[in-house]
């Protein structure tokens, strides 16, 4: 009989995380449309934002995360930079987020009128 724990936990080893960060020119309207096309690639392949130039994508598998590092590489533009690290779910699961709140300007004091 198989522990049902130690096997999710031998899981959280072998299941992958793909990241895809990315700075891509967008001067022209070349480059632009290329940016957009790779964005549109790696959404259409799961991928899902993180951030606003790094992608991410949950895999089962080392094999399985494989296969989706070599769709992005077919997909590269030819122009910018592009990296893509994988890692295993117990690291993604010890990613320390922080989400600060928006600065909000203090509006300006109401005029008061004086009474003499």
């Amino acid at each position: 009989m198989i522990n049902e724990e130690h096997f999710s936990r031998l899981n959280q080893y072998r299941s992958m995380w793909v990241l895809v960060f990315f700075d891509l020119p967008t001067e022209t309207r070349l480059e632009r449309k290329a940016a957009s096309r790779f964005r549109k690639d790696l959404l259409d392949d799961g991928f899902g934002m993180f951030q606003f130039s790094i992608y991410m994508r949950f895999c089962a598998s080392r094999e399985n995360a494989a296969v989706h590092i070599k769709r992005t590489q077919n997909a590269l533009p030819k122009k910018g930079k592009v990296g893509i690290m994988q890692i295993t779910d117990k690291q993604f699961g010890m990613i320390e987020l922080f989400h600060g709140q928006k600065e909000v300007i203090p509006e300006p004091p109401s005029q008061q009128l004086e009474l003499f």
